[in-house]
């Protein structure tokens, strides 16, 4: 799902989203900074319409949420399942119009594009109500919050763990999952030491695997970019990004085939290698772990999942989350009965017996996480164990070129493969990132 909503954004660049509404980056509609009560509008002989990316919510769980907004309002509910193929396109126009949707389902990264256009309501007036006393992941929330305004509100998330095959590490000798960085190094010199073929990885880490880098990078109290005064640097060149760059490469020179520097996940697929015996683990999404088991039925009693050791301290990596933000289009007809609809569907109660309890998904809060742990089964655990420690990407809508351009691929294949020290290859990309980060400003 991660990648959909990667490659959707991807494939429209910035400057052609603000050409197609018509409006400038950093053109967000004022609005009152007090707060605001959401209340229980009247919405009798109403119906919003709301548009979904197909995959996201089940129909039992979006007939749930209708069900009990029509209740409360007296409004319908008409939703329009979108699809990924040209969507960013579609949204892009539909915001700009008089007759947008009054809720759209937005990937988190997407968020700061359609705010910089003016394209969403500012949320920021309900953000109290909306939370309802919870504390946001913050790599949902921190996307969605643009020049300290949020323009979104999280609905589910979606992470990476560690996959990896019990009985290949048994016969190495390993019969539990490590709980630290140096167990799961020594498990990994055992796996390596009884699979010597040379296109054999102890742990599969592609090279252009940014989004498993990074949690390297944070891990060691690094970050992407930082923000002051309206103005972006990108910090990947900073010492403690560096350092976390170096273990990345250490780690994925010494367990990772020589093969596997300079390409990404998708050519082959991680699933795929995994299910081919070419690999003993791999760091993944959940969905991963059923791709696994469709391509090799047999593998599905032997497949393990751990949250990925810190290499820094105690504790698991920092993760990127993938997942959903509810937006209002800025020209929603409805938005009095939008803002109700979001309230039910990122409350506690619906997160936890719905979004959760019906479909499965990392709930929207640290205290629903937690609450809900007991209730997931063990190979899913340690997905919503990591998911306590995200980290956002930056909140402006420049990111949309490094996920678009490749960038950031390539330069952690340049460290993967030697091509350029960690250092050099941070510095030239944060030249890079700062620009991009700042173009739209």
């Amino acid at each position: 799902m991660t990648r959909t909503r990667f490659a959707a954004l991807g494939a429209l660049g910035l400057a052609a989203a603000l050409a197609l509404t018509g409006c400038s980056a950093g053109s967000n509609a004022a609005s009152d900074s007090g707060t605001k009560s959401i209340g229980t509008p009247d919405g009798k002989g109403k119906t919003i319409t709301v548009w979904m990316m197909n995959g996201d919510l089940s129909d039992k769980v979006l007939s749930a949420a209708e069900q009990q907004f029509t209740k409360a309002t007296g409004a319908k509910v008409k939703v329009q399942l979108q699809q990924w193929d040209g969507i960013t396109t579609k949204l892009t126009t539909a915001l700009a119009q008089k007759d947008a949707p009054d809720v759209v389902d937005l990937g988190n990264t997407q968020v700061p594009v359609y705010a910089a256009t003016g394209g969403l309501m500012d949320l920021t007036p309900y953000e109290k109500e909306l939370k309802g006393g919870q504390t946001w992941l913050s790599g949902l929330e921190g996307p969605a919050t643009v020049d300290s305004k949020l323009y979104g509100a999280p609905l589910f998330a979606g992470n990476r763990a560690v996959v990896y095959n019990k009985k290949v590490w048994a016969d190495a000798g390993v019969t539990t999952a490590p709980t630290t960085y140096e167990e799961l190094t020594a498990d990994l010199d055992k796996v390596k030491a009884k699979n010597t073929a040379s296109d054999f990885s102890a742990f599969y880490m592609p090279g252009q695997y940014w989004y498993g880098g990074l949690q390297w990078v944070w891990d060691a109290g690094g970050q992407i970019a930082t923000e002051k005064g309206g103005k972006w640097t990108g910090t990947l060149d900073s010492a403690d990004a560096v350092k976390g760059l170096t273990a990345w490469k250490d780690f994925q020179n010494a367990y990772s085939a020589k093969s596997t520097q300079d390409i990404n996940t998708d050519k082959p697929s991680q699933s795929d290698v995994f299910a081919q015996g070419n690999t003993s683990a791999f760091l993944g999404s959940a969905w991963e772990i059923g791709s696994v088991t469709t391509a090799k039925p047999e593998l599905k009693d032997q497949i393990g999942t751990f949250p990925m050791p810190s290499a820094s301290g105690s504790g698991t990596q920092p993760v990127f989350l993938g997942g959903s933000d509810l937006g209002i289009p800025a020209k929603a007809a409805n938005q009095d009965l939008a803002l109700y609809y979001l309230k039910i569907l990122t409350s506690k109660k619906f997160q936890q017996d719905q979004v959760f309890g019906v479909d499965g998904w990392e709930p929207n809060s640290t205290q629903l996480l937690k609450s809900v742990a007991g209730d997931v089964d063990e190979l899913h655990k340690p997905y919503f164990e990591a998911a306590s420690t995200s980290r956002p990407t930056p909140a402006t809508p420049g990111w949309a070129t490094i996920e678009g351009d490749a960038s950031f691929q390539s330069m952690f294949a340049d460290v993967a493969t030697g091509r350029k020290s960690p250092k050099e290859s941070a510095t030239d990309f944060s030249k890079h990132l700062t620009s991009a980060l700042n173009a739209s400003l």
